[in-house]
């Protein structure tokens, strides 16, 4: 797993391909440029992180953080999301989703944040069976992003 930028070339080449299967699977489309951050640019150290992962140097995977910074002046918890985990579909069924995961929450955890929530949609039930299987909990909805209609949290 690498941490890259997520306006390099792979990291670019992931969030494509991840948009598109969006635009394919939810039911009017995908659009980023209605989500938050649409740019990533949240998912910067040192605020947050992206993941790629690498296989013989091709993207298979990714995954951000998205952290609004941290210190004295922030509320507690400090919290972060989880955004935009997508593994290509040559790389399911081997765990890659789950690996990205916990790094991006040891990262997290490591960065200072306290929890990570994340949202989803139920168009995308592998994910959510992902979420419920690794400690996440669900909670009300936290943004008004027009995706999701799942949401949840986990403590570090």
């Amino acid at each position: 797993l690498s941490d890259q930028d997520p306006r390099s070339d792979d990291a670019r080449f992931c969030l494509a391909e991840y948009y598109a299967e969006l635009a394919r699977r939810f039911e009017r489309g995908f659009d980023v440029s209605l989500s938050r951050d649409p740019e990533a640019e949240a998912m910067l150290r040192p605020r947050g992180i992206f993941l790629v992962a690498l296989s013989d140097g091709l993207p298979l995977g990714c995954v951000g953080v998205k952290g609004a910074g941290l210190g004295p002046h922030r509320p507690a918890p400090q919290i972060a999301e989880i955004k935009r985990l997508w593994v290509s579909p040559a790389a399911r069924g081997l765990g890659l989703a789950r690996d990205l995961m916990a790094r991006a929450e040891t990262i997290a955890r490591d960065i200072g944040y306290t929890h990570l929530r994340l949202d989803t949609n139920r168009a995308l039930p592998e994910a959510l069976r992902l979420y419920q299987t690794s400690g996440w909990s669900e909670i009300a909805r936290f943004n008004d992003d027009p995706y999701p209609d799942t949401f949840f949290e986990k403590p570090l």
